[in-house]
């Protein structure tokens, strides 16, 4: 009986090998994800990828993280915001992911509650029952212009009743609205870094919340992070440089040893080394991953900075990673479009 179940899990993982080859083959590097809309019913979803699985063990937290979602208009299966969305709703279809972590721009352009719905559900809704979100500047939020995600992600939106994973917990979170979660011994905080556009003073005073609530996750004995959409440690590009306002609240992550930042923006991808808040390569720093390549249009870098030790802007995809409880973690990012690739480990502190 042992020796069946071993012959037919080893048949079942070489199909799987064999089904991720034939998928990155089929799917090449794809369009910028403003794709045409076409009629639902004559499109097949793409075959989701089948990124290498790590062992699982008692205490783990396993993710995906992407921002920088859907362009304006689209709802193309095909297009690279659609194999995104495919793939991270199997995830959490299949019970691979404990969360997924939207790190902002879920929808472009100025989107209100009738473009959520008719673009971004179609092709990413399925992810809803695992999501945990931060709004971004200008295409989620801009106060007195476009203020609906909110209520789409509370399920308020006409035609979108579902609710996302934070919004079943803690019910309605505005936009901008801090919170922090912990996923086993990992301690997330949520961030929308749009306050230092919109409203600096409050961003100062998400400072001090920042401050006091990564002090008691720590005196807690977790291990931390933190999520925001404008990134600190990242190359510039010719739409984006980096953002140095946030600077107080790297120092605050810097002050709890935050050992991992997550954060979207550029439409590209980038990891940074260990890092502290005066960009130096230290043992135990931060490791800042920006993951912007959920589907829209990508971006080539204009700068080089030393604490970027990964990047590449020609591929669409999403992070995975395996949370370990003594503070460890595996990453893997998987290509929906295109052939970038980036997987490591970094041990426990």
């Amino acid at each position: 009986m042992r020796r069946s179940r071993l012959i037919a899990g080893t048949s079942a993982f070489l199909l799987g090998v064999a089904g991720l080859w034939a998928v990155s083959l089929a799917f090449g590097s794809g369009d910028n994800g403003e794709g045409v809309p076409q009629p639902t019913a004559t499109q097949a979803a793409p075959r989701p990828p089948l990124p290498t699985e790590t062992a699982v063990r008692s205490g783990d937290v396993r993710i995906a993280a992407v921002g920088d979602m859907n362009g304006e208009n689209s709802f193309a299966r095909d297009s690279p915001s659609g194999r995104n969305g495919a793939a991270i709703t199997a995830l959490v279809q299949n019970k691979q992911i404990d969360a997924f972590l939207g790190l902002g721009d879920f929808q472009y352009d100025t989107p209100y509650c009738a473009d959520y719905v008719k673009y971004w559900t179609p092709l990413w809704g399925g992810t809803k029952p695992k999501l945990y979100w931060v709004s971004a500047p200008n295409h989620d939020w801009q106060p007195g212009r476009n203020e609906d995600l909110d209520n789409f992600m509370n399920g308020q939106c006409p035609g979108a009743s579902a609710k996302a994973a934070i919004n079943q917990e803690r019910g309605f979170i505005r936009n901008g609205q801090p919170y922090s979660k912990d996923f086993g011994n990992w301690h997330f905080a949520f961030l929308s870094s749009a306050h230092w556009r919109y409203s600096p003073t409050q961003a100062q005073t998400l400072t001090a919340w920042l401050d006091k609530d990564l002090a008691a996750a720590r005196a807690a004995g977790k291990h931390l992070a933190v999520v925001h959409h404008d990134p600190y440690f990242t190359s510039d590009t010719a739409g984006h440089r980096r953002s140095t306002d946030l600077k107080p609240w790297i120092d605050v992550m810097w002050k709890h040893r935050v050992r991992l930042t997550l954060s979207g923006s550029q439409h590209n991808y980038e990891r940074s080394c260990p890092v502290n808040n005066a960009d130096q390569c230290v043992g135990d720093g931060m490791t800042a991953f920006q993951v912007s390549t959920g589907g829209i249009g990508l971006r080539s870098f204009t700068s080089s900075p030393p604490y970027i030790v990964k990047r590449f802007s020609d591929t669409h995809g999403f992070l995975r990673m395996t949370l370990r409880a003594n503070g460890s973690f595996d990453w893997n990012f998987v290509p929906t479009s295109g052939s970038g690739t980036d997987a490591g480990t970094r041990p426990a502190p």
